[in-house]
């Protein structure tokens, strides 16, 4: 069977790459402060899950299957109709698949079934943790990530293993290194001010567990979604073969396309913000509630208060206080941070 490609893909830019380096040639502390996308050719090549996977899809199977030991995973499963594109159902009151927990090695063979039916359903397991769920995968198959920032800010690895699905555009907080194994995958990317014009979609529910662009990338609406054509003027794309890693840093969008029968891809997530921080998830949320609906004068100088407070140099706020007076505007600890929870819950309960 001929693998799909976007009709977009062609057109746009391609990433920067980084051709076949060693691994401890490639500082990700001075990929992150430069704040683009970088795709690194060849970086888990040497892995023996890439070696299976490239003899074949069952032999890569069989290979993830010896680590398993029967902790259940969660199974994503599509109906052919919806061509790999997990999303809602046509009228937004739910969403086109069905989740459930599985046995991972169930579930693979369901996969191995329909590997080659032209027909098959769609199969996707995504963000499973490594170390619970496939112990002792990592002894064999890791990137040695030995830089300080990732001695301070220890990844969460996880495992993403499917047919041939398609996550609709999103953003994750964390910064990401992305290895694909198995199969090929089509990476399209878009910086955080892209957000104007890819159209996201509600809050709740999502497919999985992040708002996503309401865009069919295949087939996109230039009618409905017009500023749609500028995103992709700013979007670029990366086309990884196994063995291949890419590098994005949070709050980037990113469409990921699984294109191979069978498709495993690992990944790296890290923050360097202290773990006291909640998210700005919250934040925004909250100012669902608090401010969008304000008279737009009112909104205005909110828009200077966050500046002042929050956007601006941590320190701006607080400088011209004596530092026993300072609070929540001087230097941010967890200690200061459990008082600002406590002091902010009393007020959302009055």
């Amino acid at each position: 069977m001929i693998e799909a490609e976007s009709p977009n893909a062609r057109a746009m830019r391609q990433t920067r790459v980084i051709d076949h380096a060693p691994a401890d040639e490639v500082h990700f502390a001075e990929l992150l402060e430069a704040q683009r996308p970088v795709l690194i050719k060849g970086l888990a090549r040497n892995w023996p899950l890439v070696r299976r996977g490239l003899e074949s899809a069952e032999c890569a199977m069989d290979y993830l299957k010896s680590f398993y030991k029967g902790a259940p995973v969660v199974g994503y499963t599509g109906a052919p109709e919806i061509k790999g594109r997990y999303f809602y159902n046509d009228d937004l009151t739910g969403l086109n698949f069905k989740a459930g927990r599985v046995a991972l090695d169930n579930y693979l063979d369901e996969m191995k079934a329909h590997l080659d039916d032209a027909a098959a359903p769609f199969f996707y397991v995504g963000s499973t943790d490594v170390d619970i769920h496939l112990p002792g995968l990592r002894g064999e198959n890791d990137l040695a990530l030995k830089e300080a920032m990732f001695e301070r800010h220890p990844p969460q690895v996880n495992i993403w293993i499917g047919n041939r699905t398609i996550a609709s555009a999103h953003y994750d907080m964390s910064n990401n290194i992305a290895c694909c194994l198995v199969g090929r995958r089509r990476f399209t990317l878009f910086p955080p001010d892209q957000v104007h014009n890819l159209y996201p979609g509600p809050l709740e529910p999502t497919p999985g567990g992040q708002v996503v662009s309401m865009v069919d990338f295949d087939r996109p609406d230039f009618e409905r979604f017009p500023r749609f054509r500028q995103a992709l003027e700013a979007g670029e794309v990366a086309e990884m073969e196994p063995g291949d890693a890419l590098f994005y840093p949070a709050m980037w969008w990113h469409h990921v396309e699984a294109l191979g029968r069978f498709n495993v891809m690992m990944n790296y997530w890290w923050n360097t913000s202290p773990g006291f921080m909640d998210t700005p998830q919250n934040t925004l949320l909250h100012g669902l509630l608090s401010l969008r609906d304000r008279p737009d004068a009112e909104k205005r100088a909110w828009r200077e208060l966050f500046d002042y407070y929050v956007f601006g140099p941590a320190s701006r706020a607080g400088e011209h206080l004596p530092e026993h007076a300072r609070g929540a505007l001087g230097a941010m600890d967890e200690m200061q941070a459990r008082r600002l929870r406590a002091y902010l819950l009393n007020r959302l309960n009055r």
